[in-house]
């Protein structure tokens, strides 16, 4: 989806003030250690910050590339005008904030991993670990969420839907056990 004007001021005199542009993010949320705890706080902190918001079901998946506990995995839409550099420092620290430990492997427990998976229809291949659409996408814990709340959304490398994607995964059909999340309780 492309930038669009989400909202325009104008004075009493019908002059334009400011024009906000929003983009449609598409986040992918995952934990495998007291994950409906720290999904759910991050799903809170997300709203608390954005705003109105679209939350996926939770589902319970296997680690990928590790032998560890499941995770619960979910997809969040929602709607910025923070440059993505910006919203990624943002989302670092959102998995600061609930004790993401990064000294670890790459593939590792986690108490909270966010992802920036799609930003509009921006494509970003550079140096550091920031790329846009995440090269998770082709994993059903990525892709099933995000399909859920944005069927419609095109992927811009692809040129096909997100639920186009889905019923041509191979995984398509199987049953994912879903969990709801809890409210986060102090430690």
């Amino acid at each position: 989806m492309r930038r669009t004007v989400d909202w325009l001021a104008v004075d009493g005199g019908g002059a334009r003030v400011r024009e906000y542009r929003m983009t449609t993010v598409l986040l992918s949320l995952g934990s495998n250690l007291q994950p409906q705890r720290y999904l759910h706080a991050a799903v809170q902190e997300l709203r608390a910050h954005f705003g109105d918001i679209v939350v996926s079901p939770a589902y319970l998946t296997p680690s990928v590339g590790f032998d560890g506990p499941d995770f619960l995995n979910n997809g969040v839409l929602l709607r910025t005008d923070m440059p993505l550099e910006v919203l990624d420092l943002w989302l670092h620290a959102l998995e600061d904030r609930h004790g993401r430990d990064r000294s670890g492997p790459r593939f590792s427990n986690r108490t909270l991993d966010v992802d920036v998976v799609f930003y509009g229809d921006r494509i970003v291949e550079g140096p550091g670990h920031l790329r846009i659409p995440r090269p998770e996408l082709r994993h059903a814990f990525v892709l099933k969420p995000l399909a859920d709340i944005a069927p419609a959304f095109v992927d811009p490398v692809s040129g096909r839907t997100l639920d186009a994607l889905w019923r041509a995964h191979p995984q398509h059909g199987v049953g994912f056990a879903t969990v709801a999340l809890e409210p986060a309780t102090s430690p």
